[in-house]
């Protein structure tokens, strides 16, 4: 039977990656959407900013060390805007990342990161700042995205996030995962199909 993963709380280190506006043509370069599936696109994400023209690794945060394994991503102001690509969360997701807080994110990026069970959960200005400020000084520090009672602990501070309820209600209830449902509730589906007209041939 197929298993419906209800996402609640997301814990581990964190990687700041700071600017606003940080588009899906950064997070995931064009030429990487002819791929036929996700399967490979945790090696893409900020790829180009990531790696030179001979293949050489530059300064960036995916790519620092003392962030290694980091699970939950902290942004500014409108990320993921510009094209709808879903690749963008999926690059991000396979590559490690299972939250995202942030200022501000575009709503078409936030609607697919939920349907892939991805978190994209906000916090004033000021708030991300501190968090930034703390996993730049300490990238050991460990944060708790709490998705059911939105909030968000790391050291001895606990500070309130945000999301669209129908987004959190997706979340902790498992409903992101519509393939899962649909599995899970074979039986009905099919007795649901059965009556449909366009199933049965328009008999009877």
């Amino acid at each position: 039977m197929t298993e419906i993963v209800k996402i609640v709380k997301v814990s581990g280190t964190a990687v700041p990656m700071r600017g606003n506006d940080i588009d899906t043509d950064r997070i995931i370069p064009a030429r990487y959407l002819k791929e036929v599936t996700f399967a490979r696109m945790g090696d893409y994400p900020f790829f180009d900013e990531r790696y030179d023209a001979a293949g050489k690794k530059r300064d960036h945060p995916f790519n620092d060390r003392e962030y290694e394994g980091a699970s939950i991503l902290f942004v500014n102001k409108n990320f993921g805007c510009g094209s709808s690509r879903e690749h963008a969360p999926q690059a991000l997701y396979r590559f490690g990342i299972k939250a995202i807080v942030g200022e501000s994110f575009a709503a078409i990026f936030a609607g697919n990161c939920t349907m892939m069970g991805l978190p994209t959960v906000t916090a004033t200005h000021d708030e991300v700042a501190l968090m930034m400020k703390t996993v730049e000084e300490n990238p050991k520090t460990k944060f708790s995205v709490d998705i059911e009672t939105k909030t968000i602990s790391f050291d001895d501070k606990r500070i309130a996030i945000d999301l669209p309820e129908t987004y959190r209600s997706a979340l902790t209830s498992g409903c992101w995962d519509s393939t899962a449902l649909l599995r899970a509730n074979l039986d009905q589906v099919k007795k649901t199909a059965s009556n449909l007209p366009y199933i049965g041939g328009f008999a009877g």
